[in-house]
């Protein structure tokens, strides 16, 4: 999402860097740029002044000129103005009541609330808690048969009204019947509508009424721009919410939604979609994100994503064949799953400091096919085959392309980037597997 922006102001930042002596008009025109960059990000106009201002107060003030590495100190302004105006401190969901915690979210429809709602019952799944998930929306056809599929897909009690006509009365059901349950959390998914009306604010007051949440999340959608800041100041100004929940921020939208929201609304974003699958909904770490938007990476939340699919133990066990050239196509698949679990090629780029640059402006959605390509190639072979690629005469192959609906040269091409790779991490794992054991020991750091 925030490639654009992200190019802009590396771009700017660069000129900068490593300069022995800044003058004022060096800093006018890097704020000039800055300022056009955050304009063109959609970024709410008042938020860019204030922004501008306060990194033109810090650099003019002595805190830029008066450095020894002024260049440096420049970016180091700009990063700490970033997080602020991304909401400073990470903010949790608030679980800290007596259970059941009821979690109220709301939105207009089309925000993505109802799969929202199953994204977050899984997070929350996967952090120890029982949520319980139920829909207040009484008028959209199918909404609670399509929380009921999320829920048995991701393992999660759907509450099923007997009257399902009065949300309130829904609300209240659902609320004691996690009271008397295991379940934890409960999650409400409630009405939308295609614009903010008062019929719907005067439902979602009533809900609010009843049952007393915990919090309420305003799910919006980061691809609308600034008209989702405005959906979210509507929405406060008569709920008072506690957070928001941005969605389809791995899209190729501008980003002026996530950089406006909590200067405008005065409310953190909590949680953001990353993607279609169910495990894609992530905590908001505002300095992470800045440190990403200014090309500098996000080692911590790739460290984190990496540990979520593969643990210490196997860990081990892949160095351990590494270093005994024992590793086989079979372990390669295995690594090729992990891989896409963490998720896609383009937003582990943006991860991966330095790396943003090389791909910048390149579509990566090839390199997601080709991986695509790979396992299908991989499938198609028979166990014994993963274990002994040696075995892999030209109608072995040709059976592979066939089965994978590839070509002979893809299987080709694949067996010869394998026999590389095998070659390659057998150097970087010796003498001892120190790499390896850097990474463990980097890992558990964190």
């Amino acid at each position: 999402m925030f490639d654009g922006l992200s190019q802009r102001l590396e771009s700017t930042l660069r000129r900068l860097r490593g300069q022995g002596k800044i003058r004022e008009s060096n800093i006018q025109e890097a704020l000039a740029e800055v300022r056009t960059a955050l304009l063109e990000a959609d970024v709410n106009l008042d938020v860019v002044k204030d922004f501008v201002e306060a990194v033109k107060a810090k650099a003019m003030g002595g805190e830029v000129l008066g450095s020894l590495t002024p260049g440096q100190q420049f970016i180091k302004t700009v990063h700490r103005e970033l997080i602020s105006l991304l909401g400073g401190e990470f903010s949790d969901l608030d679980l800290a009541a007596r259970p059941p915690v009821p979690l109220m979210l709301v939105g207009l429809q089309g925000a993505g609330k109802t799969t929202t709602a199953g994204k977050l019952a899984r997070y929350l799944k996967s952090q120890g808690r029982e949520p319980m998930l139920v829909s207040t929306d009484v008028r959209r056809p199918a909404a609670m048969l399509q929380l009921e599929l999320l829920g048995e897909r991701i393992g999660v009690k759907v509450f099923k009204p007997k009257d399902p006509t009065d949300p309130v009365a829904i609300a209240r059901a659902a609320l004691k019947e996690a009271e008397i349950g295991i379940e934890d959390v409960l999650i409400l998914d409630t009405a939308g509508r295609l614009h903010v009306d008062d019929e719907l604010m005067h439902e979602l007051d009533r809900l609010k009424g009843a049952i007393l949440p915990q919090e309420i999340l305003l799910v919006a959608d980061a691809m609308t721009g600034q008209d989702a800041v405005q959906v979210a100041r509507a929405f406060n100004d008569r709920l008072d919410l506690d957070g928001v929940i941005l969605t389809k921020l791995d899209g190729d939208a501008r980003g002026g939604a996530a950089l406006s929201i909590k200067s405008v609304t005065g409310k953190p974003i909590k949680l953001v979609g990353m993607g279609e699958n169910m495990e894609a909904l992530e905590p908001f770490h505002p300095d992470r994100m800045a440190s990403r938007i200014l090309g500098m990476g996000d080692i911590l939340s790739f460290i984190e994503k990496a540990e979520k699919v593969v643990d210490e133990k196997t860990a081990v066990e892949l160095e351990r064949k590494i270093q005994k050239n024992t590793f086989t196509i079979e372990d390669f698949r295995d690594q090729l799953v992990a891989l896409k679990q963490m998720g896609s090629i383009d937003q582990l780029a943006g991860m991966i400091p330095g790396l943003n640059r090389l791909t910048a402006g390149k579509d990566l959605s090839g390199a997601n096919q080709e991986l695509s390509k790979i396992e299908a190639i991989i499938n198609s072979m028979t166990r014994q085959e993963r274990s002994r690629p040696g075995l892999l005469n030209a109608s072995r192959r040709r059976r592979i392309a066939i089965g994978s609906g590839t070509g002979v040269a893809d299987v080709n091409r694949f067996l010869k980037q394998y026999d590389q790779m095998t070659k390659l991490m057998k150097r970087m794992a010796s003498p001892g597997g120190r790499i390896f054991q850097g990474m463990r020991l980097g890992a558990r750091s964190h």
